[in-house]
């Protein structure tokens, strides 16, 4: 499905994959997603969404209370990692190793799963992009994805934030049309 992807739209993808890493998550959620839209540069998405308000640091810090307050902390990994361990598998050793090889941040462990909601986006990414009579996949069909399934961690990030769902989804569809023009 990514090879249908726009560049920018696999870089937002890359960056929701960063965002979840580096805040410590073992997933990617449509919060990470969302994060990643946002800190896209010259995308639709992160376009429009910057024009509603939202800053990038702003979405990370309500990700971060979102997830605290639904009792999900950030455990970078470690589970997965205590139980490699007790079989004798030293994950930070092969880390070491990666990066003295192959350079720094070159292994991540564990790589980070889609969830549910992320997953069902991702699928909404299609059926919108479609639904213009699009054959490639950019940001602005993530972003219509996320808002399509109607539920999802990102949604309550952008509730959080004060921006209405339906007033993101009138905001991209104008800026497509306008662009497709």
């Amino acid at each position: 499905m990514f090879e249908f992807f726009t560049d920018r739209a696999k870089s937002a993808v890359v960056l929701s994959q960063d965002e979840a890493i580096a805040l410590g998550h073992d997933f990617i959620g449509t919060e990470h997603i969302l994060l990643g839209l946002i800190g896209t540069d010259q995308s639709t998405a992160g376009d429009v969404l910057r024009e509603q308000g939202v800053e990038l640091a702003r979405a990370r810090t309500e990700t971060v209370r979102i997830l605290k307050a639904a009792g999900i902390v950030a455990a970078g990994g470690q589970p997965a990692k205590d139980a490699l361990s007790s079989i004798g598998i030293d994950v930070e050793e092969i880390q070491r190793r990666a990066d003295d090889t192959f350079g720094p941040g070159a292994f991540q462990y564990p790589r980070p799963a889609y969830t549910q909601d992320a997953k069902k986006a991702l699928e909404h990414t299609l059926h919108e992009a479609r639904a213009l009579g699009h054959e490639k996949f950019g940001t602005e069909h993530i972003l219509l994805g996320l808002l399509a399934t109607g539920q999802g961690r990102g949604l309550e990030v952008l509730a959080a934030l004060e921006v209405d769902p339906a007033s993101l989804r009138q905001a991209v569809l104008t800026r497509v049309t306008r662009e497709t023009s």
